[in-house]
């Protein structure tokens, strides 16, 4: 039986967005390991549910015969990409950058395998771009470039009526002069990332045909969007990261378990590696059973970023906030005297971001302490318990146990 193009696989699993010269590109990853790359600019210390899918996307190349590049936008990081930005990123310091860089390191080497005939390698550009003679770039580079063209993408577009610095403006010329050292350092000839890199990724492909007169390659994916069309993996606390010290595997877990009935088939083929049957099966009915589909989504996701260990006591936390025994219980300990108002508890314990917010989840009635609602938007914790431990509910969905210390 002949093997599987990848193209197919990822079609499949509703991963491809847009590609350019797609026949071509499916005859050359028929008939060879192809090496291709993806970029993740260091802009935090750990990766978030954003970069998910072109990491899933990697592993999926991988498995079927090809060799992933990671490339950490060391250098990229420096300037910024303005895509899908409204505002300027702010400006980072190299320390921080590389820090950052370590970071997404560790990381990244939990999801693509860096051993065997086609193994992942991961490099900075920082090495080449940062020693760059800036005329020697604009006479080598600059010339394939259209200024008319650029102003077209909707990367520049967006940013046009706020301002778009100079400096953002040459992350383009950055972006595909990367793909052009790859493809003579290791002969990569597609990049592949999210939607909103199209312009960028299509850029540096443009670069090499130009350039070395040979074929290149861009593929990018689907964003994880909401039913209203709006970023999946953005919580209270803010994005929902892969670190699970900055977004801890019982959130993690918690956020795919809530996500909508209409979303979990999607997010099933795109986040796991579980068989495209299995999934119909369990996402075919839309009533109550969808539940059981949730909870199979959430512990799949959290044992791939988290492991099998962190993702099992996740789903026995879960299960102990909605009825469960106490102990098993996502907790928390507060430095707090009883008669302290249960809104500042609520921003103690992480389940309201300000006072404010808190006191308007009170107002609205969805708040408890142990089984009674908390009527006031400025009662003290003393009036609806004198114990140090007691579980708080915020809504039908978080459960937090909280002692005081």
């Amino acid at each position: 039986m002949a093997k599987k193009n990848v193209l197919d696989t990822l079609y499949e699993r509703g991963f491809i967005g847009q590609t350019v010269y797609e026949d071509d590109m499916r005859k050359l990853l028929d008939s060879e390991s192809v090496p291709f790359y993806v970029g993740f600019d260091p802009t935090a210390d750990s990766l978030h549910i954003g970069h998910y899918i072109p990491v899933m996307a990697m592993a999926h190349m991988q498995r079927a015969g090809h060799k992933p590049i990671a490339l950490i936008g060391g250098g990229t990081a420096m300037v910024g990409d303005p895509s899908g930005r409204t505002d300027m990123r702010q400006m980072m310091t190299k320390e921080t950058i590389a820090h950052n860089v370590e970071c997404f390191r560790k990381q990244l080497s939990r999801f693509v395998t860096f051993s065997g005939d086609n193994a992942a390698i991961m490099v900075n550009n920082a090495d080449w771009l940062l020693g760059l003679n800036y005329i020697d770039f604009l006479r080598e580079v600059g010339a394939y470039f259209s200024v008319n063209k650029m102003l077209t993408s909707d990367c520049f577009k967006t940013r046009m009526e706020k301002g778009l610095s100079f400096l953002e403006f040459n992350y383009m010329p950055m972006q595909a002069y990367d793909f052009l050292v790859l493809y003579r350092k290791y002969g990569c000839k597609l990049e592949i990332g999210g939607n909103d890199q199209w312009s960028n990724i299509l850029a540096g492909a443009d670069l090499i045909r130009r350039f070395e007169r040979t074929d290149a390659y861009a593929m990018t994916f689907k964003l994880l969007l909401t039913s209203e069309g709006k970023k999946m993996g953005k919580t209270a606390k803010g994005a929902l990261w892969l670190d699970g010290g900055k977004t801890a595997p019982y959130e993690f877990y918690q956020y795919f378990r809530n996500v909508e009935d209409v979303k979990v088939a999607e997010c099933m083929k795109l986040l796991t590696f579980m068989e495209l049957d299995e999934i119909e099966d369990l996402t075919k009915h839309c009533d109550e059973r969808i539940n059981e589909a949730k909870k199979r989504l959430a512990y799949e996701v959290t044992k791939l970023i988290h492991g099998e260990e962190a993702a099992d006591e996740a789903e026995k936390q879960a299960a102990a906030a909605f009825g469960g025994a106490a102990e098993n219980m996502p907790s928390v300990n507060i430095g707090a005297p009883g008669d302290v108002p249960v809104a500042d508890i609520m921003t103690m314990a992480g389940v309201a971001v300000s006072k404010s917010e808190a006191r308007r989840l009170i107002d609205g009635g969805g708040v408890k302490i142990n089984d009674v609602k908390v009527a006031g938007a400025t009662d003290t914790l003393d009036k609806y318990t004198d114990k140090k431990e007691f579980v708080l509910h915020k809504g039908k969905k978080v459960h937090l146990r909280v002692l005081l210390k």
